[in-house]
């Protein structure tokens, strides 16, 4: 399969390009993010409409400084650089970038100054907030280039250089701080670029399915590890379009599943008539974990069962080829590093893993989609929404929102006091803008009075919070009439709990999961 029209956004290292992948997806233009190890010629071979380099922590006269090869800016594709992508490209022409007497990081003021094809959708003279992160400035232009825009404190806060379609913004386009940041990078997608709008999730849906089956052609099978999640369901869904019967889904009961788990998702699946295999293998799994409380060792023992268990089942599968997975976009550029493979920043179990011991080929048709992609996907193969729109769900299951030492009773506890919390949230308007909500089980017994009788038993902690990728998350503000009526169902009708807390930590600096 050939790749679609698309925009290249090289990383130099920003916490937010993956954002700047999000905004350049929802102009319905397909994106590719890569480390700025691409030389001009590969760059040229991949033929993108536009390259958008993205901001980092460094500085350009930093030793070691990420950097491009400065061909890839005469070979006549737009280029829009971001904050430090703005310095390298003015640097690399004979700018000069020097550090600001005065640093800017939050809200900002743009005026715009000129009628640049950038700018396109502004009027000259037109204010707008934009949001700056930034202590290096770009003090002389290179030659070519003017000034388009400027804030208090950065006179060239954006530039350009029309004749060679070259444009940088010293401000970051990509965030919601910025009021017409999706107008910037409209204008240069769409209007400097000339990007059609086409991405669409019916044109993904037609594409991954006509590659799957060039992938697994007849009469090959494939094998699916079914997990319960949004990812491995519309995956299978996929595949299941693709190969009809020829597609064998296997889920695992490790026991870490939340209540009525086991019934929804074989209800589901077994309703869109795939071939569903289900395989109770709770017993396993507990005796593996007993007396296990460290997070690590958990996850390590779960992934360890759970390949022995798959790979007992997906032996029986005659003919199987293929192994499908639900890796998304975010993935796999995790698993890739600024400074390219030499370095990895961090290997996502969803990267490699089963297929080396199995040797099955890999297939993971989602490997190009961001999480609201996928379930827009899921909505053009006719997949429910409740399924689709189900809160995350941590791979290692319950056995890291159960802290300390697992066994059967702690976790039907957890159960309990989770289903509590899930449908109470369900049933209240909050629910919309909730992420993620769940309870903890805590191994910290404390004394407490329940009728004429003193109990010392088990701590859990609420928590919810709001997201809208989970990179970064914010605890939600649920009204004190739902925590209370939370509270007061857990300690009356779970026995083991005998206090709630509610955890109002945000991401960063917590996690949203507990171990």
């Amino acid at each position: 399969m050939t790749r679609p029209q698309h925009i290249l956004i090289v990383d130099f290292g920003s916490q937010t390009t993956q954002l700047i992948a999000r905004r350049v997806r929802e102009a319905r233009v397909y994106c590719e993010i890569s480390p700025p190890t691409l030389s001009a010629a590969q760059i040229r071979e991949r033929k993108p409409l536009g390259i958008i380099l993205s901001g980092g922590p460094a500085s350009v006269y930093d030793a070691g400084a990420p950097a491009l090869d400065p061909a890839i800016l005469s070979l006549g594709i737009p280029v829009l650089g971001i904050c430090y992508g703005a310095q390298w490209l003015a640097h690399a022409l004979g700018g000069t970038v020097e550090r600001a007497s005065a640093r800017e990081f939050g809200n900002a003021e743009l005026t715009v100054g000129s009628k640049a094809s950038l700018f396109d959708r502004f009027a000259v003279g037109e204010y707008t907030t934009v949001w700056m992160s930034h202590g290096d400035h770009i003090t002389k232009l290179p030659e070519g280039f003017v000034s388009i825009g400027r804030s208090g404190n950065t006179p060239n806060a954006a530039i350009a250089n029309e004749a060679r379609r070259l444009f940088g913004v010293q401000f970051h386009p990509e965030v919601t701080h910025s009021a017409r940041g999706r107008d910037i990078l409209d204008g240069f997608v769409l209007d400097v670029c000339g990007a059609s709008p086409s991405w669409t999730p019916d044109s993904f849906v037609h594409e991954a399915i006509a590659r799957i089956q060039q992938q697994v052609p007849s009469p090959a099978r494939a094998i699916c590890g079914l997990s319960g999640g949004v990812d491995s369901a519309v995956a299978a869904m996929l595949c299941h379009r693709a190969l009809g019967e020829r597609l064998h889904c296997i889920f695992v009961d490790n026991g870490l599943l939340r209540s009525g788990e086991v019934e929804e998702v074989t209800e589901a699946f077994r309703g869109f008539g795939l071939n569903l295999t289900v395989v109770d293998a709770k017993s396993r799994f507990l005796d593996a974990l007993k007396g296990v409380s460290d997070p690590e060792k958990k996850r390590k023992i779960i992934g360890h069962e759970f390949i022995n268990v798959f790979d007992a089942e997906a032996k029986k599968v005659s003919g199987a080829t293929s192994l499908v997975q639900g890796t998304l976009y975010p993935d796999v550029i995790e698993s890739v590093s600024v400074n390219g493979p030499s370095a990895v920043i961090k290997s996502h179990h969803n990267v490699g893993g089963l297929p080396e011991k199995m040797n099955l080929a890999l297939v993971e048709p989602l490997r190009e989609l961001f999480k609201d992609e996928v379930r827009q996907a899921g909505l053009s193969l006719g997949m429910p929404r409740p399924l689709l729109y189900r809160q995350p769900f941590p791979g290692p299951g319950l056995a890291i929102r159960c802290l300390g030492d697992l066994n059967e009773e702690r976790l039907e506890t957890l159960r309990a006091a989770d289903a509590i919390v899930r449908a109470e949230i369900a049933a209240h308007p909050i629910a919309e803008s909730v992420w993620q909500s769940f309870a903890v089980l805590l191994p910290i017994r404390s004394v407490g009075v329940m009728g004429d009788f003193r109990t010392y038993e088990e701590t859990c902690v609420i928590r919810a919070v709001t997201s809208t990728d989970g990179m970064t998350a914010d605890w939600a503000e649920l009204p004190y009439p739902l925590l209370a009526k939370m509270s007061t169902r857990i300690i009356n009708e779970v026995k083991g709990i005998n206090r709630v807390t509610y955890d109002i930590s945000s991401k960063p600096p917590s996690t949203i999961e507990w171990e």
